[in-house]
């Protein structure tokens, strides 16, 4: 079983993720190489996960069951690379959070009317009773829905970069 996992990047992908993952019980520490916003900073004081700025320690990273990482950060990434090299896993914030979500999802991508196509889909779900979320570059993270509650349907607007 997993016990400990690091998130690369704390924006708003990472910061839901870490969040999920705490409150399932994981061990979390936040690794950004930039300077975090600082009304994520202080929700992630607030709960009381270790997190880092500036940097990736690779020993603090490398040290983990599982690293979820942020969809703008891509593979090529030396400390990414480094941790795929020694066999570990590393997932996107879509990825973890399916695992703790029941609902069926509808997840948008393209080139171009992803946001239009996705909030109509929410629009056409939600006029028909259904208990739908929406979720992913339309809003907040799929992640950070989930801790408030699962929904039946989940409307996800996804990049390129997520699948």
């Amino acid at each position: 079983m997993l016990k400990n996992v690091a998130i690369i990047g704390a924006g708003e992908s990472g910061l839901g993720a870490a969040l999920l993952a705490q409150r399932m019980g994981y061990g979390v520490f936040v690794s950004d190489a930039g300077q975090i916003n600082p009304d994520r900073k202080q929700r992630l004081i607030d709960a009381g996960i270790e997190f880092e700025e500036g940097q990736h320690s690779e020993a603090r990273i490398l040290d983990v069951d599982l690293i979820i990482k942020s969809p703008g950060i891509p593979f090529t990434v030396p400390i990414i690379q480094k941790a795929l090299d020694q066999g570990l896993a590393v997932v996107d914030e879509l990825e973890l959070a399916h695992h703790f979500s029941n609902g069926k999802v509808i997840a948008i991508t393209g080139t171009n009317g992803k946001t239009t196509t996705t909030l109509l889909t929410y629009h056409l779900l939600k006029e028909a009773g259904l208990n739908v979320g929406l979720a992913g570059n339309v809003g907040h993270s799929w992640a950070a829905q989930l801790l408030d509650s699962d929904k039946d349907w989940w409307v996800i607007e996804t990049s390129s970069f997520q699948i």
